[in-house]
């Protein structure tokens, strides 16, 4: 498998990858959720190319105090072949080479075969919540909660 940065012609595979890996939910748009990455650090949206298909994908970001890592998905058929952990590898050296102390990302509790693999490549739960507040809205029949108006900006 050959690691390398997304192209504007990966996205329908792209997408058909997290469609097939159960990652994509109808509040989230994957063509929203790869336009925005594609304005933040574009160079760290990753896909793995196998058979000239992409085969696994992992959106990398780094905040300058986390690194982060989104969408990480293996075709089914090609999971338990290595390029998961490969993909993780390129993911933590690309963040170790901008300094990252610590990479984080988020799982659904019900996955217990992502939980597994990243048990295996040593990562431990931690002792967190997450919490999550839509901004912006990628369904646009969805309303969004409105802002506290009580809140002031500094200088005016």
């Amino acid at each position: 498998m050959m690691i390398r940065t997304y192209k504007s012609n990966d996205e329908a595979a792209v997408i058909a990858l997290w469609q097939e890996c159960g990652l994509t939910r109808p509040w989230n748009d994957p063509r929203r959720d790869i336009a925005r990455k594609l304005t933040e650090q574009p160079e760290l949206f990753l896909v793995g190319i196998h058979e000239d298909k992409v085969v696994c994908t992992a959106m990398v970001g780094f905040d300058g105090h986390r690194g982060w890592v989104y969408y990480l998905a293996v075709a089914p058929k090609l999971r338990r072949q290595s390029f998961g952990r490969m993909l993780m590898q390129e993911a933590e050296r690309l963040l170790l080479e901008r300094g990252c102390p610590k990479l984080n990302f988020q799982l659904r509790s019900s996955n217990t075969d992502a939980i597994e693999f990243y048990r295996k490549l040593g990562y431990k739960q931690d002792d967190v919540l997450s919490f999550g507040r839509r901004l912006i809205p990628d369904d646009d029949a969805q309303q969004s909660a409105p802002a506290d108006q009580s809140i002031k900006r500094a200088g005016r």
